[in-house]
């Protein structure tokens, strides 16, 4: 159950504070405590991560992918038009802009969503969420496809489910979220420079 708990936090929050770099802030602490507590949780029950070398130079590649997954189509107005939901740009200053926010608010955004969500994320959906399902060929097609709706590129957002999937089963857990982590801080980085905020 301590590996729902993160994810449950991050969106219980999401849903009860605004949308403001503040707000952000408080959820990614909250959510880091409530990792934190799982990982000690697991770590109590025997548990271990396994990262070798081979696995975390995976998990970093994996990432890499899922960002030019996630970033290439962008390119193309169909993409842009069609397979977006929601807006996909919008003419109000980023709550996360440091004009607005402030530099340290900006960087707690890139850290929550780097390392704090891509986390919770991975241990609710590639870790309790396809046990509770089956851990079968069907529980993968739910755990993407749920996956896939949870974000507003939900066909991109498919495929990267699909890579961390794979690479949770086949590596471990800890390459799928040095692969989100990963995905998450090149995304992060460059929205902060692009100052493309319509990824945030």
């Amino acid at each position: 159950m301590h590996y729902i708990i993160p994810y449950v936090a991050w969106m219980a929050l999401m849903m009860l504070l605004p949308s403001t770099a503040e707000a952000y802030a408080v959820r990614s602490a909250v959510c880091a405590v409530s990792l934190c507590v799982a990982y000690w949780m697991f770590r109590r029950a025997g548990g271990r991560l396994r990262l070798d070398c081979n696995a975390l130079l995976a998990g970093v590649a994996a990432g890499i992918v899922v960002w030019l997954v996630w970033v290439v189509p962008e390119n193309f107005a169909w993409y842009r038009q069609w397979m977006i939901v929601g807006e996909t740009e919008s003419s109000a200053p980023s709550p996360y802009d440091p004009a607005v926010c402030g530099w340290p608010l900006t960087l707690v955004r890139l850290a929550g969503s780097a390392f704090v969500i891509a986390a919770a994320e991975e241990l609710f959906f590639r870790r309790w969420l396809y046990s509770w399902l089956g851990a079968d060929r069907m529980a993968f097609v739910w755990m993407v496809a749920l996956f896939a709706v949870e974000h507003n590129r939900p066909v991109v957002a498919a495929l990267a489910g699909v890579a961390y999937g794979l690479l949770a089963i086949r590596r471990g857990l800890a390459p799928a979220i040095i692969a989100h982590v990963t995905t998450n801080l090149i995304l992060g980085i460059q929205v902060i420079l692009t100052r493309n905020w319509a990824f945030w």
